[in-house]
Formats: structure tokens, C-alpha cells, sequence
């Protein structure tokens, strides 16, 4: 199967259908992030409804048909599949009406074609004892970001803030299909009725969550950058957003400060000694029960993007 790449920017499926007669794609197809997307199937949604009724809205509006409908209609030499639409492969016509889910090929192109990566870093830094991935995205919040192919990232919690809080015992995200924004709540976690939230360090739309965390959270603080990972997310201004957050130098500078800022806070409360060359343990606040949960959250987690 041969595949073909896009040079100028691609009519949106909307125009390539015929239902509207000018709209370019600059989402790179990522329909659930459109506004234009929406507002148009809100309103041909509505025109169904109200076609049932016996009813058909005057003008333009009430021509609106999803684009599938409109091609359904095509012979079959004139109904293009999807990802001919999509530019990713030459001209083929669709057999199944655009149900995709029943559809072989559809099937054979994602097996094909999508990359899937091994969330493996090339090294670690060690920083007293916490573990920092080379060629990760840092937040300051203490999430980080993990580059899978193009738009695509996989986020979680970093060592830090894992060793700070201990082992998780639960956690909840938003659902598949849903948006997360940079600097806003979106991974919560809870430790025995204690809780916390952590900022997406990115925007983008959720396309996957991680199954076996959801069974085990304590797999975080097991392996926070691998196995650990919390989403898998596609975000259309990547590039945009990686400028805000920290890499490879600024990683090691931020930690380093992290973990000065937290042995010169336990050396305070608890009037303990961080030895020279000390290395950060793990579940810090199940070790000294006498830190307060919300004080540790307020210190070195919540933080603003």
C-alpha cells in the first residue's frame, strides 16, 4: 500500500464531501478538537430531528447533512475512504459506508501504519536518589511528557512527587475522548482517603489511559516514566506547549533545586540532618507521619503552569 504525503493544507471533510463549499483542515484531522466540527454536526443533528418531526429548517442551514451522508450517496468509485480523505494513502473507494469499525482495511492501516514506541529513555539522571529521564518533558507541577510520534505524548507523574507522597492506592482521569489543558487539573490520585491533583503539563485531547495503573496505582511509584504512565494524549499545538515546560538541562537545574528545597524543609520540622551525597528515600509522608499531607501538596506539588 503505497502512502502519500500532504504539501499544502488539506480541504476539511466537511468541503471534500461537498457539504460546505470552503473550509481548510489546520487540526491535522483531529476532528474531536474542532469547534467547526462541532458547531456542524450539533446542526445537522438537529436538522435529523427535526426532519422526524415533519419539519425542515429554511436557507442553508437546513441543507446540513453529516459529510458521511452526503458521500453514502455517491457510487462507489465516487465515495472515498477515509484516510484517502486524510491524505494518507492514494485513491481508495469505501465499501462500508463509512462504518469503520466493521472495515478490514481500517483495521490492516492502523496495524500498518501507526508507530507505537517503547516508553524506554535512553538513560536516567540520578538526583539524590530521584530518578529523571533523559529526553522527558518536565512540569513544574512535577508531571512530565514523553513524545511518542508527532502530536501524540504519553503524561504521568515523576519521581519526586511519588517518593514524596508515597504509594497510591487510587486514581482517577477524565475519560477517553475528553480535553485536558496545560496548567489544569487532570490526573488525581489518593492515598488512604488523602488526596492530590496533578496539572496536565500539555493540552490535547485523551486518546488513551493507562489500564494497569488504573488497577495498581502504586505501579507510579514503582516505575513513574515506563510501565507507570498515567495518558496517552494527541494535542494539536505541541510544540507550542513543549516551549513552556522544562528539558534535558533545565530538568537537572529544577530537581537539583527541588530536592535542596526538600531536605532543607525536613532538616527544619524535623530537626533531622540530611547527610552529604543523601539520597531521597521513598514515601516520605508515610515515614514521618507528622508532615502534614496538605503542607507537603502545598510546598512541592501544587503548583501554577
Amino acid at each position: 500500500m503505497e502512502t502519500r504525503l500532504k504539501e499544502k493544507t488539506p480541504a476539511c471533510l466537511w468541503m471534500q464531501a461537498g457539504v460546505v463549499n470552503k473550509k481548510m483542515c489546520y487540526k491535522d484531522f483531529s476532528c474531536t478538537t474542532c469547534k467547526f466540527d462541532r458547531a456542524l454536526r450539533k446542526a445537522c443533528h438537529e436538522n435529523e430531528l427535526l426532519q422526524k418531526q415533519g419539519m425542515t429548517l429554511k436557507g442553508k442551514r437546513g441543507t446540513l447533512v453529516f459529510w458521511q451522508e452526503r458521500l453514502k450517496n455517491q457510487h462507489l468509485a465516487g465515495r472515498p475512504c477515509i484516510h484517502h480523505m486524510k491524505g494518507h494513502i492514494d485513491f481508495k473507494s469505501c465499501p462500508k459506508a463509512y462504518n469503520c469499525i466493521d472495515c478490514e482495511f481500517d483495521q490492516y492501516f492502523h496495524d500498518q501504519f501507526k508507530v507505537y514506541t517503547v516508553l524506554k529513555p535512553v538513560e536516567f539522571n540520578d538526583i539524590s536518589g530521584v530518578s529523571l529521564p533523559v529526553g522527558y518533558y518536565l512540569h513544574s507541577g512535577h508531571t512530565w511528557v514523553k513524545i511518542e510520534d508527532r502530536n501524540t505524548v504519553r503524561i504521568g507523574i515523576d519521581d519526586f512527587a511519588s517518593r514524596v507522597l508515597g504509594k497510591f492506592t487510587a486514581i482517577k482521569t477524565p475519560l477517553m475522548g475528553k480535553q485536558v489543558f496545560q496548567g489544569e487539573n487532570a490526573i488525581h490520585i489518593s492515598r488512604n482517603g488523602h488526596k492530590a491533583s496533578f496539572l496536565s503539563p500539555v493540552s490535547g485531547v485523551i486518546t488513551e489511559a493507562n489500564s494497569q495503573v488504573r488497577g495498581n496505582p502504586g505501579l507510579i511509584n514503582h516505575d513513574p516514566y515506563i510501565d507507570g504512565w498515567v495518558l496517552s494524549l494527541y494535542c494539536p499545538n505541541l510544540k507550542q506547549d513543549l516551549k513552556q515546560l522544562m528539558f534535558m538541562e533545565s530538568n537537572k537545574s529544577f530537581m537539583n533545586k527541588e530536592v535542596d528545597r526538600l531536605y532543607s524543609f525536613l532538616e527544619k520540622e524535623t530537626q533531622l540532618m540530611a547527610a552529604d551525597g543523601g539520597r531521597l528515600g521513598s514515601d516520605l509522608f508515610g515515614n514521618l507521619p507528622e508532615i502534614s499531607w496538605n503542607r507537603l501538596l502545598k510546598l512541592f506539588i501544587s503548583k501554577d503552569s
